[in-house]
């Protein structure tokens, strides 16, 4: 990727070297499970909380397992320029539209971290949180993307926040709302897990429709980005993880969409750059 264009975000907030303790009012173990299943199943957490949990910061020794410092120092200047790339792209686009983008918040943890949404762990993975409105990365996940998920590259890095930001313009438009109202009412748990694949393919056409406009508008992809960026959404597509992980596929506990699907509708934002394309809520078949 070229970012030398690409103004880093001021929008960062650095929780490394910072552990949470938790104080949890209704919850214990049994809260922490459902925070962590709900954020690896694409659900918001906030649906199945009860109860407060509090947060304090206290400083401890970095992870064995983290990148050396340099590393992360170079990391958080490529999420920052990822960041302010997607903070230009839908400004331009909302304003188009007549709105006004309200940008969001990256964070960055070590381990564990506090959300709007609840305690996460980093084996959850990056997520986006609608109360506050803050993306949440551990930087170690790009270790992962890259050897754990056979996913390498710059640009399947930059996929990963892409994906998230997408998120926060469907929380911005109403979208995560009316889906979350939907789910609440839903008749059963495949219901409510096929709305939120649709919900997660269509962060991923809006991954696209970011990548297309910033290259159209700065030149930001090179040759094999685009391949990196499609074999990151296929890697991270349910069917591959289920297989990974127990040797089977599910398709009824499908949340984010199979690795077809998100490379579909990826493919679909990056070829289109069109939001009317991105509707992924009025087609019978997200196939």
């Amino acid at each position: 990727m070229r970012l030398d264009q690409e103004e880093e975000s001021q929008n960062i907030e650095d929780r490394r070297g910072f552990r949470v303790s938790r104080g949890v009012a209704g919850g214990g173990i049994g809260t922490i499970v459902i925070v962590l299943i709900a954020l690896f199943f694409g659900v918001d957490p906030s649906l199945l909380l009860q109860g407060n949990l509090q947060e304090t910061n206290v400083p401890q020794a970095p992870s064995p397992q983290s990148e050396q410092p340099g590393k992360q120092d170079e990391m958080r200047q490529f999420v920052a320029r990822v960041l302010g790339s997607t903070e230009r792209t839908w400004s331009e686009i909302f304003r188009a539209a007549g709105r006004m983008y309200d940008k969001p918040t990256l964070v960055l943890f070590s381990d564990t971290v506090q959300s709007a949404c609840g305690f996460a762990q980093a084996a959850a993975g990056p997520f986006y949180c609608g109360p506050d409105q803050k993306v949440y990365i551990d930087l170690s996940f790009y270790r992962d993307l890259r050897q754990r998920f056979q996913a390498p590259g710059d640009f399947a890095q930059a996929y990963v926040i892409a994906h998230e930001v997408g998120h926060h313009v469907q929380n911005l438009l109403g979208i995560m709302t009316k889906v979350q109202s939907l789910q609440s009412r839903a008749a059963n748990r495949n219901e409510a897990n096929a709305l939120s694949v649709r919900l997660e393919l269509q962060a991923d056409c809006l991954a696209g429709i970011w990548a297309s406009y910033a290259n159209r508008e700065r030149n930001i992809l090179e040759q094999g980005d685009v391949e990196e960026g499609l074999n990151a959404a296929a890697q991270i597509g349910d069917d591959r993880i289920q297989k990974r992980a127990q040797g089977y596929v599910v398709p009824e506990g499908f949340t984010h969409g199979s690795a077809e699907q998100r490379v579909q509708w990826f493919r679909r934002g990056i070829e289109t750059a069109d939001l009317k394309q991105c509707d992924t809520f009025s087609r019978r078949s997200v196939s």
